[in-house]
């Protein structure tokens, strides 16, 4: 039976981090685009394309597809809706330890949830001293816009973290796009708040609890940096692509049939 110290730190899963504003963050919000139907961000009177959309549009989608072939298109649709369940879940889990508001979920889903969460702040959340902003929507004045989920000093640098819980174990060159994500928004935020982020790290954990973390920073952060510029350019190449298709010759068109009928 737990004593009233075990049943306290069950409840906080852990120390309190410090807050310290250190930057005036802007708030931003995700909605869906009228003319798209894409979800776009409307921050600081820019509409802009989603960091996860502009390397959704531009990755090699080989991998996915051969995977859904594989299991079939109806238990890859489950086991992506149930991942992505989990990991909002683990989200909130984190979001409230960081930020010191209480939460809890009591379903099924939601207590493994909170143990990966609680694995997190034990082992990656450790060597964090402060933390600068929660779920902080980032962008780049008229390219792109996302929303990170921490920005923080982790062993006295200051750092953008990501949290992703993944079925597996993951292998560095599997989640390259976790890299490129995290380097857009250091991208944003060295831009937008004259600051000087060097530490990127993405923070994994999976249903059985292991965990790890992939860390790069300085000159390893300015290269993703510079592949992640690549992806925009591809991004508005596709764009401007789709743009051309849609502008149809509706003249020509009704001509072709008007001579038709005749």
């Amino acid at each position: 039976m737990m004593d009233d110290k075990d049943i306290q730190e069950y409840h906080n899963l852990g120390r309190k981090i410090p807050f310290k504003e250190k930057f005036q963050y802007i708030s931003g919000k995700q909605i869906t685009d009228e003319q798209t139907g894409k979800r776009v961000y409307e921050v600081d009177k820019y509409r802009l394309p989603s960091v996860t959309t502009i390397l959704g549009a531009t990755k090699n989608q080989d991998f996915l597809k051969k995977w859904k072939a594989r299991v079939g298109e109806q238990e890859a649709e489950r086991i992506k809706n149930h991942s992505s369940r989990r990991g909002t879940a683990m989200h909130k889990f984190l979001e409230c330890y960081v930020e010191g508001t209480g939460y809890d979920d009591l379903t099924g889903l939601g207590q493994e949830a909170k143990a990966m969460a609680k694995k997190v702040i034990e082992v990656g959340l450790a060597p964090v001293e402060e933390w600068y902003g929660s779920e902080v929507t980032l962008y780049y004045p008229g390219l792109f816009a996302g929303s990170t989920d921490l920005v923080c000093s982790h062993n006295g640098i200051d750092t953008i973290i990501d949290f992703k819980q993944s079925n597996r174990p993951k292998k560095e060159e599997w989640i390259e796009d976790y890299y490129l994500q995290i380097a857009a928004y250091c991208m944003a935020h060295d831009y937008v708040y004259k600051s000087k982020i060097r530490q990127g790290i993405i923070m994994v954990c999976t249903p059985d609890l292991y965990f790890q973390e992939f860390r790069f920073m300085d000159h390893e952060l300015r290269q993703w940096k510079h592949k992640f510029l690549k992806r925009l350019d591809m991004y508005h190449d596709l764009m401007n692509d789709e743009k051309e298709r849609a502008q149809v010759p509706l003249k020509g068109l009704f001509e072709e049939d008007i001579s038709n009928k005749d």
